[in-house]
């Protein structure tokens, strides 16, 4: 239900008399949520015919012919329409002159008519260059044009007139003009292509019922890729420049299987009749579940070698996600922008578990507890933490928690009420709610209440706790013996902070183990539903007395663990005696948590890493694990990349790397992840001089190929450490491979070596918003200017860009400001950084939502640096 402020704001917006003397809406660039409201009020039953002409220049024209009707003619009506020149607007027949701002055209009421309006809109407008709205990119090696459409969250009228809003769905017809040589996909598949001039003319079938951002059109030269053997029939689509690198079979088959298990699991036949993949450039984000024709971003899923286990199962995961959404998103949608969170966690939590029982990646439950899951931790223990549910007062603030929030701890609250309601229970709460909204909007309260009434049980307060209440709880095991066994077991939860004190109810599995030689024993197991700060656990007592107690034993609750004092010592004397990977990776974690939280020396963790790693026999474990590897020698670069301790531990770290990929020869994938890690710690001048020497051929590693893909990240390395010759690679390798990834590696070698020079020409770039290179390179300059290790540079412009930033945030978009922020918020790791962001944060009272987040969780990450650093010290 809508807020009593919103419905009393609604109540007033439905009166005539407030109509004839209230402006439309707000004069600027984003919808609130009250007028949106307000709109959806009064209008229904859209319908949509567009059509455009794309010739591969800079600009595309287009005629919308938007037919709704329309609940009374009291008031104005605003149509959302972007950055366009309008050639015509009619209204009903007759022709007006249009009340346009650049970002929406006001109809007027007395143009208007109570019951079935027409309005036409022909206009043209520049391509976009950002990733949103009807995207254009020039590709570099032959020249061709490609575009394709991104409308999430609400980007569709910068491609036409529409009322821009998820719960005014709508049918689609489309027709467009294109190059000969070009293929157009959309929602539907084209029922004729025929001459028009120079052009060819595509025609559509109508679309069902979609909100606006879940249609698409994408049109350019693509090479297409077409598969009848399933159910439905599927085609994929790439640049032709990039085909080679593409393996369709992959694709096809993870998408076969996910369309399969999916019919399956929600009980309702996939909807939209085909089902078409886009590989797209510039992308800002993975993908996208443009409804029957999903977009992927290039840079996720291809490679100039075969992919490794670790890339499959990426690619079988995204697949899913997006399929995922097809029903739970493109069929039944949220109502507003404040329900965007549950389509992404519901999507995150089906697409692993579609991959985890479709796929021969069966272990996707465990790659999703090492990676999104820690990243929700992480950022659930931040002050900027947010609830999951949250409000969207308007599209400005549409993506400002979405986040690893939304995603993943969105997903892991889903799973934990998978566990409490029993899975056969919350399938069929997902299968009724899908059945009841199909073709709908829905809001959160639908979703919740088919679950609830499946399982016969009211779940409020389980909502309140868990979805409007932010922060991470932490449990602990507190247990006797007595004579060798268990005389009593409690489980302690607490609270994040006094700020954040709801303690939540969760099932859990409390597991003990003894350790038999080199062999920890499950001694026993016990499912506990706990709930206040305190749970007896009598199902353990009698147990032998553990050496290891872990009490969310195969993850199944969000919620950190904090470890027995005998459980944390198990831990880091005898982790490769821990037999089950995904325990084992939790009592890695457990190890990691100690550090950040400044109660582990990060030195020890390393020791433990030396010893261990090298050891591990689980693939997607080992990844983990070296990526814990790689965010310790983070934090020894923000210290200081010179200190005796840090470049030893670098020694240490390249030799395991170094010994490690030689002695995986034949086996592919751990050579590769090995080699991979040789790279990124690779610093010393031997380890530099060894890249050099692998990338020119005067030394092999016996079973690894140095592809186009590995000479980049050599070549980037290189440059990153000025070593002797490094520019001239960089203009050699780009006479090699002329690609868009190509450029983009180029970029990224370039943009990171320690010049001081290089570092203000490209600080400038980024902050020309009128430049023309295109957003996606800009991104790219962003990421890779200041290096941990480059502090030094970093401090040269730091000031400078705290003191720019407030403008910045005024001026240059919500895009932009999500990678910068990210990217150019100075690091730091000394109290006196700490004070500096610190400063800018209280000063920063007014910037927007997202960026402010941004640098209070960068005064975090420093504090969080010099914590870690004092821990070392004292050690």
């Amino acid at each position: 239900m809508l807020p009593l402020a919103v419905a009393t704001a609604l109540a007033f917006a439905s009166s005539p008399a407030v109509h004839a003397t209230t402006p439309a809406r707000a004069d600027n660039a984003y919808l609130s949520q009250l007028d949106a409201a307000a709109r959806s009020a009064r209008v229904s039953n859209v319908d949509y015919l567009l059509d455009f002409t794309l010739t591969g220049k800079e600009t595309f024209s287009g005629t919308t012919t938007l037919t709704f009707d329309l609940k009374d003619a009291d008031s104005p009506l605003t149509v959302d329409l972007d950055k366009a020149t309008i050639k015509s607007l009619t209204v009903n027949g007759k022709t007006v002159t249009p009340r346009y701002n650049g970002w929406f055209i006001t109809l007027s009421a007395q143009d208007l008519v109570k019951g079935r309006n027409t309005v036409v809109v022909a206009y043209e407008r520049p391509h976009s260059t950002n990733g949103e709205g009807l995207h254009r990119m020039v590709d570099p090696v032959d020249g061709r044009v490609y575009t394709y459409s991104h409308f999430e969250p609400a980007a569709a009228h910068q491609m036409f007139a529409v009322f821009d809003q998820p719960d005014l769905k709508a049918t689609y017809q489309v027709t467009v003009s294109v190059p000969a040589d070009w293929q157009v996909i959309s929602t539907t598949r084209e029922t004729n292509v025929a001459p028009a001039g120079d052009l060819r003319r595509w025609t559509f079938a109508k679309t069902k019922k979609l909100s606006p951002y879940n249609f698409s059109m994408h049109a350019g030269p693509y090479k297409m890729w077409e598969d009848t053997s399933g159910k439905y029939p599927m085609r994929l689509f790439a640049r032709q420049s990039v085909a080679a690198q593409i393996k369709p079979a992959e694709w096809f088959k993870y998408t076969k299987a996910g369309l399969a298990f999916f019919d399956d699991y929600f009980g309702i036949p996939y909807q939209f009749e085909k089902y078409d993949q886009v590989l797209v450039p510039d992308f800002l984000y993975g993908a996208m579940e443009n409804a029957a024709a999903i977009t992927f971003a290039e840079r996720g899923f291809m490679y100039k070698a075969d992919m490794t286990a670790e890339q499959r199962a990426r690619l079988a995961y995204v697949i899913m996600h997006e399929m995922a959404h097809q029903w739970f998103g493109d069929l039944v949608t949220m109502q507003w922008w404040n329900g965007l969170w549950l389509n992404e966690s519901f999507a995150s939590f089906m697409g692993t578990l579609a991959t985890a029982e479709a796929t021969e990646f069966k272990d996707a439950w465990r790659a999703f507890y090492s990676d999104g899951k820690q990243r929700a931790y992480a950022q659930d223990q931040r002050t900027t933490t947010h609830p999951i549910e949250v409000p969207v007062p308007s599209t400005r603030n549409a993506f400002d928690n979405i986040d690893n929030i939304t995603y993943s701890k969105g997903a892991s609250t889903l799973m934990q009420l998978r566990h409490l309601l029993g899975a056969d229970v919350f399938r069929k709460g997902v299968h009724n709610y899908l059945v009841k909204y199909q073709y709908r909007n829905a809001k959160l309260d639908d979703f919740i209440g088919s679950l609830g009434q499946a399982a016969g049980r009211d779940l409020t307060g389980w909502t309140k706790e868990w979805l409007y209440q932010p922060g991470v709880n932490t449990i602990a095991a507190n247990y006797t013996c007595k004579a060798g066994k268990v005389t009593g077991f409690t489980l302690t939860q607490t609270a994040q902070s006094k700020a954040l004190p709801t303690l939540r109810e969760q099932r859990v599995q409390v597991a003990a183990f003894r350790l038999d030689g080199k062999d920890y024993k499950l001694e026993r197991n016990v499912a506990v539903t706990y709930m206040g700060a305190k749970t007896p656990v009598p199902a353990m007592n009698g147990a032998a007395c553990p050496d290891l107690v872990y009490p969310n034993y195969d993850d199944w609750g969000f919620v950190k663990v904090q470890l027995d004092p005998r459980s944390f010592d198990s831990a880091r004397s005898h982790l490769a005696f821990v037999a089950d990977p995904l325990l084992r990776a939790m009592l890695w974690q457990s190890l990691w948590d100690g550090v950040r939280d400044g109660k582990l020396a990060l030195n020890d963790f390393l020791s433990t890493a030396l010893n261990n790693a090298p050891q591990e026999k689980d693939y997607t474990l080992l990844g983990d694990v070296l990526g814990k590897v790689l965010g310790a020698k983070r934090y020894l670069d923000l210290m200081d990349p010179q200190a005796a301790y840090a470049q030893a531990v670098t020694r240490q770290l390249e030799d395991m790397a170094w010994t490690s990929t030689l002695a995986s020869k034949g086996d592919d994938n751990f050579q590769r992840r090995w080699f991979g890690t040789y790279v990124d710690v690779a610093s010393s001048p031997d380890a530099l001089r060894r890249l050099a020497a692998l990338l020119d051929g005067k030394e092999q590693v016996d079973g690894l190929a140095i592809n186009q893909d590995l000479r980049w990240a050599i070549i980037g390395r290189l440059n990153r450490y000025n070593y002797p010759g490094a520019a001239a690679l960089v203009d050699a390798e780009q006479a090699r491979d002329k690609s868009d990834a190509g450029q983009a590696a180029a970029l990224t070698a370039v943009v990171s070596r320690p010049d001081p020079a290089v570092k203000t020409e490209w600080l400038d770039t980024v902050h020309d918003l009128q430049t023309k290179l295109p957003f996606s390179k800009v991104r790219t300059a962003m990421q890779h200017l200041y290096p941990a290790e480059q502090h030094g540079l970093d401090e040269q412009t730091a000031g400078a860009r705290l003191a720019r930033l407030p403008q910045l945030d005024k001026t240059a978009g919500p895009v932009f400001m999500r990678a910068y922020g990210a990217a150019l918020i100075p690091a730091g790791c000394t109290p006196a950084a700490v004070q500096r962001l610190q400063a800018a944060a209280d000063a920063g009272k007014d910037l927007s939502a997202g960026t402010r987040r941004a640098l209070v969780d960068a005064v975090e990450d420093a504090q969080r640096c010099v914590t870690i650093k004092q821990a070392m010290t004292a050690h």
